[in-house]
């Protein structure tokens, strides 16, 4: 860390939708880590264009830490999680696991990273999932295995990191959801300062 500026944490959305239980969870793991001074933004793959990894293994013949396979938003998240400190990947279920879009980048930043000297390597990680009845687990697995591959600190709650919500907002009444959530936030706070410390 640059002693120049703050610690920062990025989120990827992969909801399709703006601002809704995806997003909600975010947000409020985002508080006790807003009140620890880190800098937190939320990107949203709601509308972007973000294809999947072609194979075409141009990232590590050039080592630029870009994808070459795609030109579309992906280089732009990947870009952005390269320069965080700490990595929140966030989805809804869909069909027991995460979103396509969420897949794209893990599978494209995933690779990028491994072919350019590990550049996620220890960064702290953490997956959040929301669900209307099953299929979070999995989900969460789903994206616990980017952090680990990419030799990543994968940071827990007290419970697993999901919340419990079908229509738009219904996450706001999981309490235990949002405990959770707050609590990963006190965590992730707690290992930046001394991953950084």
């Amino acid at each position: 860390m640059s002693e120049n500026r703050p610690l920062s944490v990025v989120a990827v959305n992969g909801s399709p939708r703006r601002d809704g239980n995806t997003s909600i969870l975010v947000e409020t793991a985002f508080g006790p880590l807003r009140e620890a001074g880190v800098e937190c933004e939320q990107i949203s793959l709601a509308g972007a264009t973000i294809g999947g990894c072609t194979a075409c293994g141009v990232c590590r013949k050039v080592a630029d830490r870009r994808c070459h396979g795609r030109d579309d938003f992906g280089n732009e998240v990947i870009a952005r999680l390269d320069a965080a400190d700490g990595i929140l990947l966030a989805s809804p279920v869909y069909f027991a696991d995460i979103t396509p879009e969420l897949k794209a980048v893990i599978d494209r930043a995933g690779y990028v990273a491994r072919g350019n000297d590990g550049m996620l390597v220890r960064r702290p990680g953490a997956g959040i999932v929301t669900h209307r009845r099953a299929g979070a687990i999995h989900a969460l697995d789903s994206i616990n295995h980017f952090f680990l591959i990419g030799q990543m600190i994968v940071v827990g709650s007290s419970y697993w990191n999901l919340g419990v919500g079908g229509a738009k907002g219904d996450v706001a009444a999981d309490a235990e959801g949002l405990a959770t959530m707050r609590t990963l936030g006190e965590n992730m706070a707690w290992l930046l300062g001394k991953v950084n410390g």
